[in-house]
């Protein structure tokens, strides 16, 4: 990694989490002769959304078929798999388990079990009986068992990723950040910080890959978009050590349709730990991890923006429920114990919680899809919701394919 300076680009990425790293590691193999720097603002990669997330590599069961997200989601699992397995990253295959616990689940079960087939996944139903056979510590009506999921560091990955582009001549860039950009006609202008100086870089096109921070870069550059990023904060405890082989898959919840978030599921980790989380709650800082933490720009930003009264009115009884359940953790307790009764309170322990940047548009329609938005010269992943981290390789694909028919560059 390098320190910063005044320099003059073919390409530059804005972002150090999995997608900007992804996408620029993929950049440079198209364009193995062009200069290519990817910028973070911190001062280590995948500090925000990749490095606090709960590590699945998802099959991509919940979403449309024929959905953008559908389609990275399937194909970017089989990259990053390739690639961990490439750079000997561990992975643990392990499957989940989607479980129902009444005759109303079972119906929505059911449902999901159609999509799963319809985008080309692995699943199998259980039975009571099976659900048992196959987890003996969790209960339920029946389950579809996923069998392509998978766990891995995210961290781990993202860092591998920088190394494969550094080696390839790329240039990593930490604890820079932009402060300003100005497109002209033949270039764009960033204006970066660090820690004491303000320097220029220049790059013939951009490419942000800014997460949390995304719809601002987008505003810098005078792009109109229609949509603003809320923080969800998603809050995890980690079960008590003689419990890490309660279960032998992930243990997720059949999701309500009308609710915008899966829902507390157990995880396990490549560590060998188990999570229970994550919930969703609203967060006052836009990179604020702790239950506290508040930022009265984020926050001033948020209020007077229409999408965010009319996205909570819609959702209001959720999140007070969300909320109230975040003080007391015997109401978290009860969602576990719907499917895992063995978990007792004394068996949750405090976990770092993570934070989703979640577009929302101004009519309160939360984006559940990629949003990209372009300039001539530039090109925003103004949305990049779950599973983007499994996505990541393909994501950066698509990206540069996009980008490939923007310029002139020859290979």
């Amino acid at each position: 990694m390098e320190t910063p300076t005044s320099d003059s680009y073919d390409f530059v990425v804005i972002g150090g989490g999995i997608v900007g790293v992804a996408t620029a590691w993929q950049l440079i193999q198209k364009y193995p002769n062009k200069k290519i720097a990817l910028l973070e603002k911190e001062t280590e990669l995948a500090a925000h959304q990749t490095g606090h997330n709960s590590g699945v590599i998802h099959a991509g069961v919940y979403y449309a078929p024929g959905s953008l997200k559908a389609e990275l989601c399937k194909r970017g699992s089989t990259l990053l798999k390739q690639f961990c397995q490439k750079h000997k990253i561990p992975v643990d295959n392990c499957g989940k388990l989607l479980v129902a616990t009444n005759q109303i689940e079972l119906g929505r079960m059911e449902k999901l079990y159609q999509r799963c087939l319809n985008n080309g996944i692995e699943v199998s139903q259980l039975n009571k009986r099976q659900l048992h056979e196959a987890e003996p510590e969790i209960q339920g009506e029946g389950a579809l068992h996923v069998k392509t999921t998978s766990i891995v560091d995210f961290r781990l990955v993202t860092i591998k990723l920088a190394e494969e582009f550094s080696r390839l001549g790329g240039r990593v860039l930490l604890n820079t950040r932009v402060t300003d950009l100005n497109e002209s006609s033949d270039r764009i202008e960033l204006q970066c910080h660090d820690d004491k100086t303000t320097h220029v870089i220049h790059t013939n096109y951009l490419i942000s890959c800014a997460g949390l921070m995304s719809d601002r870069l987008a505003k810098k550059l005078n792009i109109d978009v229609d949509f603003q990023i809320i923080p969800y904060r998603g809050e995890y405890y980690k079960l008590s050590e003689q419990h890490n082989n309660v279960v032998n898959h992930l243990i997720y919840p059949i999701p309500d349709p009308d609710l915008p978030f899966l829902g507390v599921h157990l995880t396990k980790m490549i560590d060998g730990s188990v999570t229970v989380g994550p919930n969703a709650v609203q967060g006052w800082k836009r990179e604020g991890y702790r239950q506290w933490n508040f930022s009265l720009k984020d926050t001033w930003e948020m209020v007077t923006f229409s999408g965010f009264w009319k996205v909570t009115r819609k959702h209001l009884s959720a999140g007070v429920s969300e909320l109230k359940n975040s003080y007391y953790k015997s109401g978290y307790l009860k969602l576990v114990n719907k499917y895992c009764p063995k978990i007792s309170m004394a068996d949750l322990h405090p976990h770092p919680a993570g934070v989703r940047a979640q577009a929302v548009m101004s009519d309160g329609t939360m984006m559940h899809d990629f949003l990209f938005a372009q300039t001539p010269r530039s090109l925003h992943v103004c949305n990049a919701p779950s599973p983007a981290a499994t996505s990541s390789i393909a994501i950066g694909e698509y990206i540069v394919d996009k980008v490939s028919n923007h310029v002139n560059y020859d290979n």
